[in-house]
């Protein structure tokens, strides 16, 4: 890669800084993320529309219930999973494109108390309104997804069944917690391919809105081809 300090833009002279360059880097970053690994991953593992419940007549109808009822709560795990890398990844990123941005400015950087303070210091000083559009909810659902996954019950599963109530349906047929003893909330939240799009467009928008650098891309397209038959 150029070093920023040297290249120019265009006929203006004006020298490319860093600040310039990470948006687009942190949006590819992203989509290679997604595609080579996520996409991938999630689309190979087996997801059934609905789970057969109640005496089963044969031991092989038990076990394939039961396998079945392992494939779809295995997919629900991992999509977890790869929302809390999805989420540490951009905050990563907003850490430091935050610090290149008063760096190259030479001005002081604000002290950020976690995610939320981050992405409004980001988005001021990229110019994004993420109130428009639901990106900014669509990035901070994706955050307290990622926070409910790594630490279960607490402040942040609470805050999530009140911004996100979508994400726990106890009447679905399609998921049951394999977890023995009493319920617990944050065992049954669900993250569908539906949800890990809509955490990978807001994510790459972001930084296609931040982009000041010629062609940047705003929408980039995203869907899932799931073997289970569900289509995003």
């Amino acid at each position: 890669m150029i070093d920023a300090t040297e290249r120019t833009q265009g006929d203006k002279g004006r020298k490319m800084l860093v600040k310039d360059q990470l948006p687009r880097i942190f949006q590819a970053n992203l989509a290679r993320l997604f595609e080579r690994v996520v996409q991938p991953a999630m689309e190979a593992l087996p997801v059934h529309s609905s789970l057969e419940s109640g005496e089963a007549a044969t031991m092989d109808q038990f076990l394939v219930r039961a396998a079945a009822q392992v494939d779809n709560y295995t997919a629900n795990e991992a999509a977890k999973a790869f929302t809390l890398i999805l989420a540490a990844t951009f905050e990563r990123q907003l850490s430091i494109w935050a610090r290149a941005v008063h760096r190259d400015d030479a001005t002081d950087m604000p002290k950020a108390r976690g995610f939320r303070e981050l992405l409004a210091i980001c988005a001021e000083r990229a110019g994004i309104d993420v109130g428009h559009g639901g990106l900014g909810a669509d990035l901070t659902e994706m955050f307290v997804v990622a926070n409910v996954v790594r630490h279960g019950e607490g402040s942040s599963c609470e805050e999530l069944k009140t911004i996100a109530p979508a994400l726990w349906d106890e009447a679905a047929n399609d998921y049951h917690d394999l977890l023995a003893g009493l319920p617990i909330a944050s065992e049954h939240l669900r993250i569908r391919a539906s949800d890990l799009v809509c955490y990978i467009r807001a994510t790459t928008r972001f930084w296609g809105l931040a982009d000041t650098l010629p062609m940047a891309v705003i929408d980039p397209p995203y869907r899932f081809a799931t073997t289970g038959g569900e289509t995003t």
